[in-house]
């Protein structure tokens, strides 16, 4: 398998689901690589600042993205960057799987209504991790 696994997941849209993303991130590197292991940091470490940084992100962030195999997305936290992640990706035909808590958000309309996205709600950390353990059977 080992494929390259782009992992998103909001970081200064909202740290709370912080120990979640480590533990899909964790998950996902048992079979694959996960070429964005920071967004599971638990430590605010994740955060920089300044021009040069936010620089630095997005080409970094890019090229990943071009280089991935697919996108695996938790967006029940909204985040701009996450977003614009997304729609990159679909710029690149990169496989994008959206996955949300519907109990706790409304996913936006512009992923929601675009058809290139996979997209499933989930409510508990072991239905999202057989939701990626059937991705990762069929990529």
């Amino acid at each position: 398998m080992d494929r390259k696994v782009y992992f998103a997941g909001s970081i200064r849209g909202g740290r709370d689901d912080a120990q979640l993303y480590h533990e899909i991130i964790e998950h996902i590197k048992k079979t694959d690589t996960v070429l964005t292991e920071h967004v599971g940091s638990v430590t605010n470490s994740v955060f920089g600042s300044g021009r040069d940084y936010d620089v630095r992100i997005y080409r970094q962030d890019t090229a990943w993205l071009r280089e991935c195999d697919l996108v695996i997305a938790e967006c029940t936290r909204p985040s701009l960057g996450v977003g614009y992640e997304l729609a990159y990706a679909e710029q690149y035909r990169k496989p994008v799987y959206i996955f949300y808590r519907s109990s706790e958000a409304h996913l936006s309309a512009m992923l929601a209504g675009d058809d290139y996205f996979h997209i499933a709600a989930y409510e508990t950390k072991e239905e999202l991790i057989r939701l990626i353990d059937q991705i990762l059977k069929e990529e």
